[in-house]
């Protein structure tokens, strides 16, 4: 496919705003995918793409947060290891679909996560004690369904994990977001592999966009372990008016 400076003009910018909100309080993909969309990528190249853009980022955000010890290993690992397995499946999925039945699904996911983010906002005060055992399979299982939504659909994922540690294992907002990006950082992994198999990435794009959402990415992960818990109850609510108006822009169009 031939780039045009257009598709980096376009591309770029919103990667970059895509690695900030992402890195707080997921929902990154709702900004980075149909940007690549608009710079005019068919949806098997624009999701590949996008997965190589975005794994750049959250592999910055993830170290930030290992480093500031906000990452849940107990919680994180397990569920990566899910998500790697089954993301590859969802991406080898999506690209045997229908453009338009991609498109529709991308629809069709907007109004639930949008939902999901609502109540999601009041996590239970203690989690239920559980043993060592019960946790990795728990976690296991979040990253075996969240990994597949994310290599088949994607946008929503790091918000699904946030919203899922906070009501199953009532982490601390900052400590979820952390354990979150781990958890993406796998599935983005595993489903750009596939891609990439599939010949569905364009490195001389995404690359590029790739910088810019480590950029953005880093400047959202200091915010987050500077201003705690609160700021990610605040951008959680900006993602879920981003959820929004891209379901009133796509039912429109």
């Amino acid at each position: 496919m031939r780039l045009t400076p257009d598709m980096f003009l376009i591309v770029c910018p919103l990667a970059l705003l895509a690695g900030f909100i992402d890195s707080v309080a997921g929902g990154g993909g709702m900004i980075s995918l149909p940007a690549y969309y608009l710079a005019g990528l068919p949806p098997a190249l624009a999701s590949g793409t996008n997965k190589l853009s975005a794994m750049m980022g959250t592999t910055l955000a993830t170290v930030s947060y290992g480093r500031a010890g906000k990452l849940d290993r107990q919680v994180g690992v397990p569920a990566a290891l899910g998500a790697f397995l089954c993301s590859a499946m969802g991406a080898l999925l999506m690209t045997s679909l229908p453009a338009n039945v991609v498109r529709l699904l991308v629809l069709v996911c907007i109004p639930v996560a949008a939902l999901l983010t609502l109540r999601g906002r009041k996590r239970k005060a203690e989690a239920p004690p559980r043993g060592d055992r019960a946790v990795w399979w728990i976690s296991l299982a979040i990253g075996c369904g969240v990994g597949f939504y994310d290599g088949l659909i994607g946008p929503g994922t790091g918000t699904f994990l946030i919203l899922l540690f906070l009501q199953v294992f009532a982490m601390e907002e900052v400590l979820a977001s952390g354990t979150a990006k781990l958890v993406n950082l796998a599935s983005n992994a595993a489903a750009l592999i596939s891609l990439i198999a599939t010949g569905d990435v364009a490195f001389l794009l995404g690359i590029p966009a790739g910088l810019c959402a480590m950029l953005g990415a880093w400047l959202g992960s200091r915010l987050t372990i500077r201003r705690g818990g609160g700021f990610v109850r605040a951008m959680m609510l900006v993602v879920l008016a981003l959820l929004l108006a891209k379901m009133l822009a796509d039912m429109v169009g």
